[in-house]
C-alpha cells in the first residue's frame, strides 16, 4: 500500500470516528457525565453560599437521583450569562437579572423566596448613625455605596427612588463605590469608608455576628416600594418532566429542617414558594414609569 493510499485510509478512519461520536451525542443531562448545573449570585458572603449551594444539590440528587453540581458566579450578571449561553441549566437569580434572562433567552421562574413571611422585599439606604445625614437631600457631595449595577435593591431601585426625590445618582454623589455585595455595603458604611450605601432591608443583620453593635451604628435613612423576591428559575429548553421533579424536591427541601438551614445559610431564605414569569410583571411595571429600558441598565 502506498504512502498516499494510507494517508487516505487514515483520513476516512478519523472521520469515521468523529461520526460515531456526533452520533452517540452529549450524555443524558443529570447524570454524573453531565450533571445538572444550578449557579447562584454572590450576594452574601461568598462561602457561606458555596456550602449551602452545595449542600442544597446534594439534596436534590438525594430526593431526584439526577446529579446535580452547584456553582458561584462571579458577580450578578455571570449567572444570567451563564445560563443564555446553556453553561447553567437553574440559576437563582435576582429579581433585574432574572427578568433580563427571561427577555434575552426564555429563563422560566419556577419558584421565589419567601423571607418573614413574604416573597416580596425592599430596598433601603442607609448611613451612620453619627453621620448628620438625616434626609435624602442630604446625601449630595456624599460618598456612595452600590452593590453591584445588576444589583435590583441595592442599585436599580434605589436609583429610582433617588430620583424620584430629586438626587441624580449618577452627578449628585462626590463618590460612588461598587462593593459587589450587601454585606459589603454594610461593612464599608459601618467602617466610615461609604457615607451611604444601597441593600435589601434588613441586610444589617449579614454583619451582625462580626459587629454586634451594627443595629445601632448603622441606621435606615429610607426604604424603597416593594420589590419581588428572586428566584429560582430554569433555562428555556430544560425537559419538562426534569423540572417538575427539581421544583418538587426543592419544595421537599424547603419544608426540612435541614434545608431550612441550608436556605437560611445561603440567603436568609425563609421558604421556597411556587411563582411563575408573571410574578415578575410589577418589576418590569416600575421600570417602564422610570422609563428605564432593562437591556440598558445591562450595559
Amino acid at each position: 500500500m502506498n504512502v498516499r493510499k494510507i494517508v487516505l485510509l487514515f483520513g476516512m478512519v478519523s472521520l469515521l470516528g468523529l461520526a460515531l461520536a456526533a452520533c452517540g451525542g452529549k450524555p443524558d443531562l443529570g447524570t454524573a457525565e453531565n450533571p445538572i448545573i444550578m449557579s447562584f449570585v454572590p450576594s452574601g458572603d461568598t462561602q457561606d453560599i458555596i456550602a449551602s449551594g452545595d449542600t442544597l444539590a446534594k439534596m436534590i440528587t438525594d430526593r431526584t437521583g439526577l446529579t446535580v453540581k452547584s456553582n458561584v458566579g462571579t458577580d450578578f450578571s455571570s449567572v444570567r450569562e451563564a445560563m443564555c449561553a446553556g453553561q447553567a441549566q437553574i440559576g437563582w437569580l435576582n429579581t433585574f437579572n432574572y427578568v433580563l434572562a427571561n427577555e434575552q433567552c426564555g429563563v422560566d421562574a419556577a419558584l421565589a423566596t419567601s423571607r418573614f413571611g413574604s416573597s416580596t422585599y425592599a430596598g433601603q439606604i442607609i448611613v451612620r448613625a453619627d453621620s448628620g445625614i438625616a434626609t435624602l437631600e442630604d446625601l449630595r457631595g456624599k460618598v456612595m455605596c452600590w452593590v453591584d449595577p445588576a444589583s435590583t435593591s441595592g442599585y436599580i431601585i434605589p436609583r429610582i427612588m433617588l430620583s424620584a426625590n430629586g438626587i441624580n445618582p449618577d452627578t449628585d454623589f462626590s463618590q460612588t463605590i461598587e462593593a459587589g455585595s450587601h454585606n459589603n455595603v454594610v461593612t464599608q458604611v459601618y467602617n466610615g469608608d461609604c457615607d451611604a450605601g444601597a441593600t435589601f432591608s434588613d441586610a444589617r443583620t449579614g454583619i451582625e455576628e462580626e459587629f454586634p453593635d451594627v443595629l445601632e451604628k448603622v441606621v435606615v435613612l429610607a426604604t424603597t416600594s416593594d420589590i419581588p423576591n428572586d428566584s429560582v428559575s430554569f433555562i428555556k429548553d430544560f425537559p419538562a418532566e426534569m423540572r417538575t421533579k427539581v421544583v418538587a424536591a426543592l419544595l421537599d427541601i424547603s419544608a426540612s429542617p435541614e434545608g431550612q438551614e441550608a436556605l437560611n445559610t445561603l440567603y436568609n431564605i425563609e421558604s421556597l414558594v411556587e411563582s411563575s414569569d408573571s410574578f415578575y410583571d410589577v418589576f418590569r411595571a416600575d421600570l417602564s414609569r422610570a422609563g428605564i429600558n432593562i437591556e440598558d441598565l445591562a450595559k
